[in-house]
């Protein structure tokens, strides 16, 4: 029976998409898809029910988002194929955002991790607070 090397397993791996390897390239997608601007997006996209929505509409759905970071945010979901932007030629230019099939799936989880959030908020600061007292009188 032959053996691997760690640098064969790993390569291997690699193929496999294994997200605890430095090496594998779904790190890159995680990272994306875990960002705050991208699963408010997202979520507000997939709130919208088979509709697409202005940029306007979505600047102020989400509060807090810049138009710079709102801008490469959509960008960056559109070159994943996560959402798809239309241009309607008027004065001034409508541009319009909708979820792909494939941002639709992502839209689902995240919507759950929003939601979640939402719904443990007030356990979580409960804990935090009691962990900094604990920390400030150790």
């Amino acid at each position: 029976m032959a053996t691997r090397t760690a640098a064969a397993a790993r390569e291997e791996a690699r193929f496999a998409y294994d997200a605890f390897l430095a090496e594998c390239p779904t790190g890159q997608l995680l990272a994306r898809i875990s960002d705050k601007w991208v699963g408010l997006i997202v979520s507000a996209l997939g709130e919208a029910e088979n509709r697409s929505m202005r940029y306007s509409e979505l600047g102020r759905k989400i509060p807090g988002v810049s138009q710079k970071m709102l801008t490469q945010t959509l960008r960056s979901l559109e070159r994943d194929g996560l959402v798809t932007r239309t241009v309607t030629p008027t004065v001034p230019a409508r541009v319009d955002y909708r979820l792909t099939d494939l941002g639709s799936n992502l839209g689902c989880l995240l919507s759950s991790v929003k939601r979640w959030a939402e719904n443990h908020f007030d356990e979580v600061s409960t804990n935090r607070e009691a962990y900094d007292q604990a920390a400030a009188t150790s």
